[in-house]
């Protein structure tokens, strides 16, 4: 490790959790810990105005308890504006548990974890998120009754990977509606980078019109079997950033658009569901403006998932489910012009009516 590098980590672990960059005026972090089960886990809670703070549980091996609290912080911020951008009566939060989700992950640890959610009375309410499951939400509704994305023979509406994917779907079209004038996907070429439950959904949707699909996963054994079944490409060029494709889809971990990635991008359309793609979001989100690259805004477009959890707690079904999630293009498309209309970064016309939402909210009180 160089000695940068030892310095960078030393001014980070001196700051306090009020002085992090992705600390946006958090109303509560709530840190939770258990040496019986093993568990370590941070829940953000950044916004309640316009009601409880609902957002997923990610368990994950971070490299150290700063990068899990910098992701608590950043997911659960764009929780609070993916709910207010699509009109649902929601806050922002967002949990991680600190672990290998294949090898540490028990129903033990996730019983305690919910208990941990229970403590908060509704100020949060968990999902399913990155290495998490719906048996996991089943796990965690037997102590709790906070959760969301509770299997379907349990009063549930499932698995949200699916909402989700159709969502950034419906997103992509918009995009390219907006870029080449027309919806239709075929014969473009899409790379989805990451190919989990919705990288692997959002591969169908491209497929079966008849897209140019792409893929790339650090997972060989999901590549191979993704490529056999929907008859995707498995990308083999040194540089995913780099690749000569019409559109670029990350659909892992966020942060991809970053100072090293973006003056390598060929592809004329980022829209993809991994939370919190621009690694700056003012900063990268005008270069990519300035570049002519059409980014639809992550917390906009994979808002599919909430959509379908959310159904949960107001009652209605699949079809309003989809009906709802279907809205994300016109949203897109009313978003993407607007931000051309006013020379400004398409993140920052989604920004701009998500807090204005949260603002006439508060002045309502």
């Amino acid at each position: 490790m160089t000695v940068d590098v030892l310095k960078a980590n030393e001014l980070k672990k001196a700051a306090p959790v009020f002085g992090q960059l992705s600390f946006d005026d958090h109303e509560q972090v709530v840190f939770c810990n258990d040496k019986d089960t093993g568990l370590k886990a941070i829940i953000g809670i950044h916004n309640t105005v316009l009601g409880p703070a609902l957002g997923g549980t990610r368990m994950w091996n971070y490299n150290s308890e700063w990068d899990a609290l910098n992701d608590v912080l950043r997911l659960s911020r764009g929780m609070t504006f993916k709910s207010a951008v699509t009109g649902l009566n929601l806050g922002g939060g967002k949990a991680v548990i600190i672990g290998d989700a294949k090898t540490q992950k028990t129903p033990e640890l996730m019983r305690k974890f919910g208990e941990f959610v229970h403590s908060l009375s509704g100020k949060y309410i968990t999902a399913e998120d990155v290495g998490m499951e719906t048996a996991d939400m089943d796990t965690v509704r037997e102590v709790t009754p906070y959760v969301t994305g509770i299997s379907e023979d349990k009063g549930g509406a499932g698995n949200p990977s699916p909402i989700t994917a159709y969502g950034v779907y419906m997103g992509m079209k918009a995009a390219a509606k907006f870029k080449y004038g027309s919806e239709n996907l075929e014969g473009k070429s899409v790379l989805v980078q990451g190919i989990g439950h919705v990288g692997e959904s959002l591969v169908d949707h491209l497929s079966k019109e008849g897209a140019k699909v792409l893929i790339s996963d650090i997972n060989e054994e999901r590549l191979q079997q993704v490529s056999k079944q929907y008859g995707a490409v498995i990308f083999e060029g040194a540089d995913v950033y780099g690749a000569n494709v019409d559109i670029y889809a990350p659909c892992a971990l966020g942060a991809t658009v970053n100072d090293d990635t973006i003056d390598r991008f060929k592809a004329s359309i980022i829209a993809g569901a991994a939370n919190n793609q621009l690694a700056d979001d003012t900063k990268h989100g005008i270069i990519l403006r300035e570049k002519g690259i059409v980014y639809a805004p992550d917390f906009l477009i994979n808002a599919g998932g909430i959509i379908n959890v959310y159904a949960e707690l107001e009652g209605y079904g699949k079809k309003e489910i989809m009906e709802k999630t279907e809205n994300i293009y016109n949203t897109t498309l009313e978003i993407l012009n607007n931000a051309d209309a006013n020379g400004i970064s398409t993140h920052e016309a989604a920004l701009k009516v998500a807090q204005q939402r949260i603002a006439d909210r508060k002045n309502q009180r």
